[in-house]
């Protein structure tokens, strides 16, 4: 077996069936290329969400965790082959033809059955169907995101599109040791190894949080606690600034860490002002980072490269 680990170059992000706020597919090639981890050990996610960064790492060992039910449980069926891609396309393509006759009605129904079934076939429809993209649960834990008002939404096209996502994860995911809970935090954090690394993409303090319960400052603040005593390596996303206002929350609980930025754009969000630049931090504890290189090469101006930073053990 060949241990993959970080930094890594990636050529084509993988994109990932769901989508929710916050997705780091933007961000992967910025992420991966500023971890140094070995790989010996299980790569810990305690905030799973989409799982862009998880499918672009790829590792042999893997602890998985979101408090959103529908996520893992999803994942989980296509890790066990209990949810083939050929269910999926059977599945979009007979409810979009009725979504195209019956428009915005079909998708209600859809939602509502799903909220009584939790059915993961209806949880991809309401996912690639809603509105902007937006998952958001209300207090009883039912999806209470309105219809993009497209008819249309599942064109043959579009169909393949999510099929070829779902089979392409299944592909990543064959042969490997992946374990997936839905659950708090704190259990998954309450017993890692020297050699595990954590990648922690929590709800952002400050933001539009309802994905699927809500996260306090108490919760952020208690996080910032227990990771900094974790054994082993760890990088934290987190949003560091936009055109309004800079997160406090980092200098506070978060200060003294390894800082990498970058800077992209939101398209993802219920309304104009949380589709807007935002400048993200990645967060990475002492010797987990890799080291920038200044390089020149013939005429072309100064630029950054990645080195492995080399780790203890």
């Amino acid at each position: 077996m060949i241990i993959q680990g970080l930094p890594r170059t990636v050529k084509q992000v993988i994109v990932p069936p769901i989508k929710c706020q916050g997705i780091k597919t933007k961000l992967v090639k910025f992420i991966l290329s500023n971890i140094s981890w070995n790989g010996k050990g299980r790569w810990i996610e305690p905030f799973l969400g989409s799982g862009a960064v998880l499918f672009n790492v790829q590792p042999e060992r893997a602890l998985l965790n979101d408090v959103n039910p529908h996520i893992i449980r999803l994942y989980q069926m296509i890790y066990d082959g209990s949810l083939s891609p050929e269910q999926v396309r059977l599945y979009l393509t007979t409810e979009g033809k009725k979504l195209l006759s019956n428009g915005e009605d079909h998708y209600y129904l859809i939602r509502e059955c799903f909220n009584r079934t939790r059915n993961p076939l209806d949880f991809i429809f309401l996912n690639r169907s809603c509105f902007n993209g937006v998952m958001r649960f209300n207090s009883k834990g039912e999806f209470n995101v309105p219809f993009c008002r497209k008819p249309d939404r599942f064109r043959q096209s579009y169909i393949t599109k999510i099929v070829n996502q779902i089979s392409q994860v299944r592909r990543i995911m064959q042969g490997k040791e992946w374990v997936f809970f839905t659950g708090d935090w704190r259990e998954v954090l309450s017993n890692v190894d020297v050699d595990d690394f954590v990648y922690l993409d929590p709800p952002y303090i400050g933001r539009h949080t309802d994905y699927y319960q809500e996260w306090s400052e108490d919760d952020a603040e208690d996080l910032a606690r227990v990771v900094r005593n974790l054994p082993c390596g760890f990088a934290l996303s987190m949003w560091k600034e936009n055109k309004y206002r800079l997160n406090q929350h980092i200098e506070f609980y978060w200060n003294g860490l390894i800082e990498r930025t970058f800077t992209h754009f939101y398209h993802v969000g219920s309304t104009e002002n949380l589709r807007n630049s935002m400048e993200e931090a990645l967060l990475i504890k002492h010797g987990y980072e890799t080291v920038l290189i200044e390089t020149t090469k013939s005429d072309k101006p100064i630029q950054l490269e990645f080195a492995l930073h080399e780790q203890a053990g």
